[in-house]
């Protein structure tokens, strides 16, 4: 079914590799995410252009106009940049959890053994903010999550800390070695859903939100095949 106004749409994503959930991957966005948002445009007759931006700079391009969409987004992001912008956010697209990965032998590892912690460049590790504050945790940033992964497995890290079903499934590809490395759900974490946002068009954010009410189920399937949400449910 077509939309009552097909358009050409930019849809701003980031720069890096999130995969299964999202990611660019050889110049092509990718993942559960870009599934989702295909099907959408397909049933709406909307033309959508991908679009790259490093994570710190993808806010901007949402405020000042520069893409018509974002994927992902949370009003929780950022809070002190977006206060007084009329942002339109859809309901949850898919669920995640931000969380701390570690050796398997460590998964019960309390909070307090936790001394340094590693993340990719541009995530900020909102859930251990208090304890980096106040110089109990140390951070490091890395440009990737091989890199990272890498840190944890040879014991460089305590701990690293990003999307659990993007680390658990980088975990395997880049390691090549499942089972070394576990989500500790003990350990500070944020649960919450990636959303599709507008600055410019929040009447394309009205049309997903009832695009997603009616197919659910879809939805559903490609979050499953894909494991997006690996690790949560």
């Amino acid at each position: 079914m077509s939309g009552a106004s097909a358009r050409d749409l930019v849809v701003g994503v980031e720069a890096i590799d999130y995969a299964p959930v999202y990611g660019m991957r050889g110049g092509e966005f990718i993942g559960a995410a870009r599934e989702i948002l295909d099907a959408f445009a397909r049933d709406q007759g909307h033309r959508l252009t991908y679009r790259p931006f490093p994570v710190k700079r993808l806010l901007a391009e949402l405020i000042h106009g520069g893409i018509d969409l974002k994927f992902p987004d949370s009003p929780d992001w950022q809070g002190a940049v977006r206060k007084d912008v009329p942002i339109a956010y859809s309901k949850p697209v898919i669920a995640y959890i931000d969380g701390t990965v570690v050796r398997a032998e460590r998964v019960g590892a309390a909070p307090e053994t936790i001394a340094s912690l590693g993340t990719v460049a541009g995530f900020t590790p909102f859930a251990w903010q208090d304890s980096i504050k106040a110089g109990k945790v140390s951070l490091t940033e890395n440009p990737g999550f091989e890199a990272l992964l890498k840190q944890l497995q040879i014991g460089r890290i305590d701990g690293a800390y990003a999307n659990v079903a993007v680390m658990l499934t980088a975990a395997e590809v880049v390691l090549g070695n499942p089972g070394t490395l576990a989500y500790a759900p003990g350990l500070p974490h944020i649960a919450d859903s990636y959303r599709l946002s507008s600055y410019k068009s929040p009447e394309i954010v009205a049309e997903f939100d009832e695009w997603l009410g009616r197919n659910g189920k879809l939805v559903a399937e490609i979050i499953s095949r894909t494991g997006a949400e690996r690790g949560i449910r």
